[in-house]
This record gives C-alpha cells, structure tokens and sequence, in this order.
C-alpha cells in the first residue's frame, strides 16, 4: 500500500464489531475468519479503512470494551495469525485498519487486577488502578455516593475494606494514569499493533483518563457543579494530554505515521485539543448524530465542526451511527415530541423509544429510511472523514423489541431494565435472505435477529435496483473525486428546509429536509436518496450534481 501521511484526513472508514459481522466458525459469535471470509464485500463498498471494534481477549462484561489482555486476540475470535493475515489481506485491497484502544479502564480479569486484588492494601500492585478505603466501620461504605456510567455505584468493593473505582461496569476497573509503569505499557501495546501494520487507533473515551482523586473527594452533588474546563477532577483534565503528547511521539515514528482518533464527550471549544497535531490529530464529533433530520440543526453542526477543524489544522469527522446509538433509520422514523427551544435530539429521542418499549408500530419505516438514505449522503458530500457503522449501508434499522432474556449490555442490568442499552444496534448483520441467521454463520447468532432481516440483507439489496447499498456503493465510487479539495461553501436556495453546499470542481449537494419538493436550477444529477425527477429534490432527500459540461 502506497504511503499517505495524511489518508485519514479525508477517508471513508468503515466500523466493524466483530461479534456481530460474520460468524466462521459457527458458534455464534463473529471472528476474524468471517471478516476475512467479506473482504470482497468490504472492498466493492469503496471505502478507505476498516474500525475493528475490540478483538481483544474479554469476558464480555461490555461487549469487548472490557479487554483482558491488549495484546492478543480473543480465542472466539480467533488468533494473532487471524489479525495479521487480516491486515495483509485488506491492505491488499487498499484498505487501512483502525483498531480500537480502551485506556481508561482494563477488564476486571486482566493479570494486573488479579494481582491487585491478590497483594492488597498498600500494594504497588493495587496502584495502578484507584482504590480507596470505604466510609463507616469497617470500611463498609463506598469512599463517596458516586454513579457510573451504566448506573449502579461507582465503587465496587475489594472485600478488605477498600473499594475500586468503575467509571463504567463493575467488571471495568479504572487504570490509575499517574502510574508510569501503566503509561508505558499502553506505549508497548500501540507499537505492539503499529509493527503489525495496524494504521491507526480510536481511542475510547480519551477524555476521561487521567483523574484528581485528592481527598477529600466531593459527592456527587458537589462533582456536578464543577466546570469542566480542564480541571475537573474527573472529566477532560488538561494533563490528559501530557498521555497523547507522548503517544504522537510514538505514531510519528512510522512511515507513514499512524494515524489517532480520539472519542472524546467534551465541550465544543476543547475539541481541538484532541485533534492538534502534536496531540492525537483527530477528534469524533458526534453532531450529526445528535441532531434531527432537521435543516436548522445540520447547516449549525456542519459550520461549526468545519471551525473547530480548522482550529486545530486536523479535518472533521462525520457520523450518523455507531455501536452506542439507536440507528439512524429508526431514529429518523419516530414521531417528533413537542420541539423544545432548543430542538430534540434524534439520539435522545430513540433512547426515549427504546425505555418505552421499543415497538415498531412507533416507527415509520419508510420514512425513517428515505431520511437515512438522505442524510447519509448529505454526510459522505461534506469535507473531512466520514464513519459509517456496519450495516448502515444497507438501512437497517434498530431490533427494539428484544427480550430480556437475550439482552447481554450492562446498562440493560445495571439500571434494572430502565435503559434498554445498546444491543439493539449490534444484532448480527443479515447476508443472505434465509439460513438459521441470514447468512451471518452456520448456526444462530448470539444476538436473535428479526425475520424482517431477510428484506435487508446483502443478498437481497445486491438485486434490488435503488437499494440502499447500492445507493452507498454508486455514492462512494462518486466520492473520489472530489473528497481531497478543500472546497467547500454555502450555496442560498431560497428555501429554509433546503441546504445546498459546493464542493471542489464544481461538484454540488442539495438536502431537502421539508415536506415539499424544491426546484433545481440544474439537472446535472449524478445520484440521488430518492425519486430520481429531473430537476426537482423531492422531500427528504439528497441529491449530488455532478460539475456541469465544459465546467
């Protein structure tokens, strides 16, 4: 693969959870050997890079995101071979590999915390994460009444009087950063996957790394109404980026350097921070897939990202969906409640859906996909990265009626079934119309998929003409040639539902996001989301112009 220093400022990355993409070995769970069974498939989309979401060796406490041991493959899903005949294999076919790192906390059953538990009180051992001597006699009581991140304390105890802190689940310990021996063994994993050919990282929660845990500690009352300004104690911490200083240092060692994406929940104003160039060079935002299928609230998002991208002299990231969020095709098709003053999230609405119940008879399906289709190529048109979620590609929309006997996300359990959590958007991928799991393996998928799947399956879109994933494929190929231009500007319609942007060599967007259809000026149409009318942008929809003749 030819060497580009600077591929990811303008790449189409695909998001791979590799439990749920393709099963080989028929157990139920995706592995490395059904990744590597579509790699024709990952390569006919068009796209610029693989995300491999956590591989890692994990009880699954949280879907991978609780590793065990970072330098190694999980045996479900196969082995280190698997991981380096697939980096060879996609690198062939011209696609780079992004894997995920998750520094603020390892996996309960990680040697370290083994031993941490095993030396007790006092130990170097129990210093490389947070532990601290619980309130009351005895140490009975956690050290303060704060709640993690998929409810419940976020202490759990240690059994001798101390407590552990979890941002996230029980089994999800948070690494302590003031600890030089833990910053210099994630510098061992990241040159351990770099001198594998791995191109890049996304880094997992980057904001919450490095803590303040001076006593006393505040409660959480007191934690709330402290700004988060780069002093927090918990959150976005300016030292944090004494760790990704460090870390470019490293990237920068390799021809071309690696590449760094950081996921990271901050204030609009401190995302530059992130993605500077001497920090990790690139930060998520997460706009898009807050907002509405609104105009208003894109034209807003796309101005502002494009700012903070030029502040810090990376490139903007767009994304509509990942493995956390209710999927763009079904949170596009809920009904809208009261809009607030300041509008209503789409994402909030679909968590809201899901705690209600999930039913599909809320949903206009049609609608929810004629607007995914939209805004997907209202995104892949604006400049930057742009990050598309396994089987965003074929519309498909969120499972929200699982039972909860099949649920398996911490959230689910940790908040006693209040919040659904995410395991809506993580059911197997549909390949083909039938067999035990559409194709996804030989046998049923860990996750029940709908018998609606079948509608949507690869195999089903790959003959319907004006499918979604060849709607993606016709978009991507189209992408090329202008996705390294620095164009980009407004154009006025006229219209306050209409958004309409120039991209280099003359090449334009048009959004309808009203409930009329918007006249053109031109008929240059090189794809559209919708109805393809000569010189009309029907309701919720996209079209691309292509640059007009002798332009």
């Amino acid at each position: 693969m030819a060497p580009d220093r600077d591929w990811w400022r303008h790449a189409v990355v695909y998001q791979v959870y590799p439990r749920s993409f393709a099963d080989a070995d028929g157990d139920g769970i995706g592995d490395l050997r059904g990744i590597l069974s579509r790699v024709d498939y990952l390569a006919s989309l068009g796209i610029d890079a693989v995300w491999l979401s956590p591989f890692y060796p994990s009880p699954l406490a949280d879907g991978g995101y609780d590793v065990a041991d970072y330098r190694n493959v999980d045996p479900r899903l196969g082995t280190l071979e698997d991981m380096d005949e697939l980096i060879a294999v996609l690198h062939e076919r011209g696609i780079r590999v992004v894997v995920d790192i998750v520094p603020n906390h390892t996996s309960d059953r990680h040697p370290w915390f083994q031993e941490a538990l095993a030396a007790g009180r006092g130990s170097e051992a129990r210093e490389r994460y947070i532990f601290r001597d619980g309130a009351g006699p005895q140490g009975a009581e956690p050290p303060t009444d704060w709640v993690s991140m998929f409810g419940g304390p976020a202490w759990a105890p240690a059994g001798d009087g101390q407590w552990y802190l979890h941002t996230f689940a029980v089994e999800q310990p948070d690494l302590n950063w003031d600890r030089p021996d833990v910053r210099a063994d994630f510098v061992r994993t990241l040159r351990f996957w770099a001198d594998r050919g791995v191109d890049g990282f996304r880094i997992d929660v980057a904001h919450m790394l490095t803590k303040d845990l001076t006593e006393p500690l505040p409660s959480r009352d007191e934690l709330a109404l402290i700004p988060v300004d780069g002093q927090h104690p918990l959150l976005d911490r300016d030292d944090v980026h004494e760790v990704y200083a460090e870390w470019r240092q490293v990237f920068d060692e390799y021809d071309p350097p690696r590449a760094a994406v950081a996921e990271a929940w901050v204030d609009s104003s401190r995302v530059p921070l992130y993605a500077r160039p001497e920090s990790l060079g690139q930060a998520f935002n997460f706009d898009l897939l807050e907002a509405d299928f609104d105009a208003a609230q894109f034209r807003r998002v796309v101005t502002e990202n494009l700012a903070l991208a030029a502040a810090s002299g990376s490139s903007s990231t767009w994304v509509l969906s990942n493995h956390d969020v209710v999927r763009p095709a079904t949170r596009y098709g809920l009904p809208h409640p009261p809009r607030k003053t300041d509008g209503h999230p789409a994402v909030k609405h679909g968590v809201q859906w899901l705690r209600e119940g999930g039913s599909d008879s809320a949903v206009d399906r049609v609608a929810g996909l004629r607007r995914a289709r939209a805004a997907a190529l209202f995104m892949l048109g604006l400049p930057g990265s742009a990050y598309l979620y396994q089987g965003e590609e074929l519309g498909l929309p969120e499972v929200g009626d699982l039972a909860a006997a099949a649920r398996q996300d911490p959230t689910f359990f940790r908040s006693g079934g209040q919040d659904p959590g995410r395991d809506g958007c993580r059911v197997p991928l549909p390949w083909s119309p039938d067999g035990p799991s559409f194709g996804f393996g030989p046998g049923p998928a860990h996750l029940p998929q709908p018998a609606w799947f079948a509608e949507y399956s690869v195999a089903a879109q790959e003959e319907a003409v004006g499918s979604t994933l060849r709607l993606l494929r016709r978009a991507l190929a189209l992408r090329r040639r202008f996705a390294e231009t620095a164009v980009f500007e407004w154009v006025d319609t006229g219209d306050p539902d209409v958004l309409r942007y120039r991209r280099g060599g003359g090449w334009e967007v048009v959004t309808n996001f009203g409930p009329a259809p918007y006249d053109l000026d031109r008929i240059e149409m090189a794809v559209t989301s919708g109805l393809n009318i000569m010189g009309v942008v029907p309701p919720d929809t996209t079209v691309w112009l292509a640059p007009a003749s002798g332009a």
